[in-house]
């Protein structure tokens, strides 16, 4: 008697998410996704919600979401602002340190 027991909107909201997620194991294709979804919002009772799942399996996994990269040219920007600045200061000294004994030299008589 649970099938005839009216659909709530939290309901079919429900639903919806659990075939979204087929979609992304590849049960589902996207023309079927829709057209599910789609009954899934007129769905007045809940048994016409379990219809559109009956088939799929329950908490089947879902893919394992990308790696979340965004850090790595964040990353390489400091790597590589370190080595450019240090390059950079040693640079700088030697150049500093060059001009200095190049003074000295000419201060001497």
């Amino acid at each position: 008697m649970t099938g005839a027991i009216r659909a709530s909107d939290a309901d079919r909201e429900r639903v919806v998410a659990a075939l979204h997620d087929q979609v992304g194991t590849g049960r589902l294709s996207l023309d079927e996704f829709s057209d599910r979804a789609a009954l899934a919002y007129r769905a007045q009772t809940v048994g016409e919600l379990q219809a559109l799942t009956h088939d799929l399996p329950v908490g089947a996994p879902t893919p394992p979401a990308a790696p979340d990269r965004g850090w790595m040219p964040v990353l390489v920007a400091v790597v590589l602002a370190v080595v450019l600045g240090s390059s950079l200061l040693f640079l700088l000294d030697a150049t500093a340190s060059h001009a200095m004994d190049q003074m000295m030299t000419r201060m001497r008589p």
